[in-house]
């Protein structure tokens, strides 16, 4: 009987989100796509999954599942989502993440490897808002 064996190589982790401008008074967002949950603010750039649908650099992007939302002072919990806030990001470069190698396998056989690679999409947003 042959054991599998399956190794996979990551693509080295990528930053987490920079702020390139000041933040606003402590204003913070934790949004969720892409089936992640990003904590935002203003200025805000990040990496996140593709979105579904014609995008092109520059395209306004609104995010509506908001899960909380701080000023600062206070704290808003949503039940699951806070109602009637939105985050809104300018789509500034759609790319690929570094290869991910995925090589099998199977020991004492002699049909035993096989290589494939995979490359993910991303887009890199800019937030403009939390409303």
């Amino acid at each position: 009987m042959a054991t599998e064996k399956t190794i996979v190589k990551k693509a080295p982790k990528a930053k987490k989100a920079t702020t390139t401008a000041p933040e606003n008074n402590g204003a913070f967002a934790i949004i969720m796509t892409g089936g992640k949950q990003y904590r935002v603010s203003e200025g805000t750039t990040l990496k996140i999954e593709k979105i579904k649908g014609e995008h092109k650099v520059g395209d306004k992007l609104t995010f509506d599942q908001v899960l909380m939302t701080g000023n600062g002072t206070e704290t808003t919990l949503g039940n699951p989502t806070v109602k009637g806030v939105s985050v809104t990001a300018e789509l500034v470069e759609i790319g690929r993440n570094a290869k991910v190698i995925i090589y099998k396998y199977k020991n004492k056989s002699r049909s035993g490897t096989s290589r494939k690679g995979h490359r993910q999409p991303h887009f890199k947003v800019k937030i403009s808002s939390i409303k």
